[in-house]
């Protein structure tokens, strides 16, 4: 009988610490709001994106968890010229009936000096390239704001290769996205 209650205090700690290994932990989900922005510019072509959907999961206490997940709507691009929407969704262009979607997909987040950097695969127009993107994150009450500005070549991802020489190569991205807890 001794030897048993002996035995129950380390029997009960192994068993604590089992089932803490197998509990979940909960990270921060966040639900993207209507307002956020997706611009492009250049010398040439200038316009924003709609149709913003997909994961965004994001502790600054713990970057190994967090990720995102994220998709854009190529229909949605917007240059304030009806003409240059319709060549931009073109077989030329984006080529929106073949690849419909602008998508993004985090492997690592990790902090920097200016906030944070995330790499991950950002698939355009059928071509996937690894990247790596810088943003910050503004806390707010309930939420909090994702920024983002980064420059990408059209030709990385054969976007109108035909014509090199036809407008900007290189479009400087501006991105911003408020989230609220989900």
């Amino acid at each position: 009988m001794v030897i048993m209650k002996k035995l129950v205090y380390p029997i009960a700690a192994i068993a604590i610490m089992i089932a803490s290994a197998f509990t979940a932990i909960k990270f921060q989900d966040w639900k993207i709001n209507d307002d956020y922005s997706i611009k492009f510019t250049s010398d040439d072509p200038s316009g924003v994106f709609r149709g913003l959907t997909g994961t965004v999961i994001f502790d600054d206490q713990n970057l190994g968890a967090s990720k995102f997940d994220l998709a854009v709507d190529v229909a949605t691009i917007n240059t304030g010229n009806g003409m240059k929407n319709t060549h931009a969704k073109s077989e030329k262009w984006f080529d929106a009936e073949k690849y419909p979607q602008i998508k993004f997909t985090s492997s690592e987040i990790t902090s920097t000096a200016s906030g944070y950097e995330v790499k991950g695969v950002l698939e355009i127009h059928g071509v996937k390239k690894d990247v790596t993107l810088p943003f910050t994150f503004q806390k707010s009450d309930d939420g909090g704001t994702f920024n983002s500005s980064f420059d990408i070549n059209r030709l990385d991802y054969n976007i109108n290769t035909a014509e090199p020489a036809h407008g900007a190569s290189v479009l400087k991205v501006d991105i911003s996205v408020p989230v609220t807890k989900a």
